[in-house]
């Protein structure tokens, strides 16, 4: 034998045993993690996790555990990539791979066993976040000047918070108001955040449902005339639990239970002409506050 072949004999005689030695005991070596079938993945996880938690950050054996958990789950972030494949503005299915494994690693390093979750439960919505991460800040579908760009990051930002704490979606005053904003400003961002992907309306759909594919143009519904109504009515609401109680009741008899005004006053006891001047009233007061929620 050569000396060649006699040093690379040694140096893999050494990488061999030193990679045993790192493996902590009680646990099973693992030469190729990558080819672990996700169901045997799951159950190992659950036994590597947990000596995860008994050892030492830094040390040979905790990056061995950390390094195998990272390959065996690897299946995790492919099948959180593949749901966008139909994504049509040129990003590789490798790149968005790398950028799902971004949030596999940081659901492992956040993942409690001693909670009795899941590991799948954290996990998929680590990667599925860093992708789309990566589609807000990275991706254009058309050139949108830098300004742009940040401004509606900062929108997605602020939505996000309001949304939250509004439970709903925002109104373009309330984003505006949030983030120190003009309403044109926000609006300007808003329009230019349509240029961020796009997608041809004879792009066939996901073809991963028993039902043949069909293309973009043939999922499209039209305007729904009923959602403006549905709009004023959820601003509406709230406006109508802070009227009195016989203004409330006036209203709900005049239009939920459809009665005139000479029957509502013959109810209540008061006068035709009472009824329409607390009617006009509660509805002016109405009009304004539909008008400053808008």
């Amino acid at each position: 034998m050569n000396i060649v072949a006699t040093q690379q004999t040694a140096a893999a005689t050494t990488q061999q045993v030193s990679a045993e030695a790192a493996v902590p005991a009680q646990l099973p070596r693992i030469d190729n993690a990558r080819e672990v079938a996700p169901a045997d993945a799951r159950a190992l996880s659950k036994v590597f996790f947990l000596r995860l938690s008994t050892l030492e950050e830094g040390t040979p054996e905790r990056q061995y555990v950390r390094n195998t958990l990272i390959e065996m789950n690897l299946s995790l972030v492919q099948f959180a990539a593949r749901r966008f494949r139909n994504r049509t503005d040129g990003t590789d299915i490798e790149d968005l791979i790398q950028v799902g494994t971004i949030g596999l690693i940081k659901a492992i390093d956040r993942f409690d066993p001693a909670l009795g979750n899941e590991f799948t439960t954290l996990a998929l919505p680590y990667i599925t976040g860093e992708i789309k991460r990566h589609f807000r800040d990275a991706t254009w579908a058309v050139h949108v000047p830098r300004r742009l760009q940040e401004l509606r990051i900062q929108l997605a930002r602020g939505k996000e918070e309001l949304s939250a704490d509004l439970d709903r979606a925002p109104t373009v005053r309330e984003l505006a108001t949030h983030l120190n904003l003009t309403d044109d400003e926000v609006i300007e961002g808003l329009v230019a955040a349509n240029g961020h992907s796009s997608q041809s309306l004879d792009n066939d759909q996901d073809e991963s449902s028993d039902s043949a594919p069909r293309a973009l143009a043939d999922t499209l519904g039209d305007e729904d005339p009923a959602m403006e109504l549905f709009e004023d009515l959820h601003s509406l609401a709230p406006l109508l639990e802070q009227l009195a109680g016989r203004e409330k009741l006036i209203i709900q008899m005049r239009f939920g239970q459809e009665m005139t005004q000479a029957q509502i006053g013959e109810r209540l006891g008061i006068s035709q002409m009472q009824v329409s001047r607390l009617l006009t009233r509660t509805l002016a007061r109405l009009r304004e506050g539909m008008l400053a929620t808008n």
